[in-house]
């Protein structure tokens, strides 16, 4: 994995000055890294978090959040590689791997409106203005996603996403997440909109262009995201993405206070 760069900080007071333990519970979560090929090579599809957010507040980040408990509903139509492989792929439990597939799926298409699903296994919806109603359900937690497929008859798919890291969050921050990094490409006649309240906004760009903007101070990334944006840049296409051989561990940072900033260390 790339090393961080010394410049990459964790903002001023999102982490306590003193931890005395016990850790917080990380909370299972998913994140979708949805890219295309541009004009000049692979372009990622980023949201910048509106500030007052708790967590990441500010941060350009890719669309993603919690495993809602009703993600793990077996009764979702379902094509492509199976809940146990993602489970050897993630070692996690199949039920965790149904949930974190399910809330991959559900929350790119809250955040980005992007659906990747179809009326059949081998197929995807081309439009997805049409389901706005059930985008805005599920937002606000009145329908689950194994509800929203089977009222419009759609098919999980499941072989859209490949796997790619696992990041969990340091031990001295009060929330924590275990996130499931996940990539995707952006369906044929499909555009990403980035209609979401989390979000100030959001664009398309080329990794190496998100990450002159760090460097210049125009966005904020956490590591999960600056590793993975370096990552796609080096592989530089789409193809060479989904054909990168990953093996997917767990990455837990550990925080290092240097004067007046906290470092992140990968061990």
């Amino acid at each position: 994995m790339r090393e961080l760069p010394e410049e990459l900080v964790l903002p001023a007071g999102s982490v306590p000055e003193t931890f005395t333990g016990p850790p917080a519970e990380p909370r299972d979560a998913a994140t979708v890294v949805l890219v295309r090929d541009g004009a000049s090579g692979v372009e990622a599809f980023l949201l910048r978090r509106v500030t007052a957010m708790a967590f990441a507040g500010g941060m350009t980040v890719f669309p993603g959040g919690g495993v809602d408990p009703r993600d793990a509903d077996t009764s979702v139509a379902w094509s492509g590689p199976s809940p146990s492989w993602w489970a050897g792929r993630f070692e996690c439990s199949v039920e965790l791997a149904t949930a974190l597939v399910c809330a991959a799926v559900r929350e790119t298409f809250e955040e980005s409106g992007v659906l990747l699903a179809g009326p059949s296994g081998s197929s995807v919806v081309a439009d997805t203005a049409r389901f706005a109603s059930a985008r805005a359900a599920l937002v606000a937690r009145e329908m689950s996603l194994a509800q929203f497929l089977a009222a419009e008859g759609l098919v999980l798919r499941a072989d859209l996403l490949r796997p790619w890291t696992n990041w969990v969050t340091p031990v001295e921050e009060p929330r924590r997440y275990d996130t499931r990094f996940f990539v995707a490409v952006l369906p044929a006649g499909q555009s990403a909109d980035g209609v979401t309240t989390e979000a100030s906004d959001a664009a398309w760009q080329r990794p190496a262009d998100a990450l002159a903007d760090w460097k210049a101070g125009r966005r904020a990334l956490l590591p999960p995201t600056w590793v993975t944006l370096a990552e796609l840049d080096e592989l530089g296409s789409v193809s060479a993405v989904l054909s990168s051989s990953r093996t997917v561990s767990k990455i837990i940072p550990k925080l290092v206070r240097e004067g007046g900033v906290v470092r992140v260390v990968v061990p």
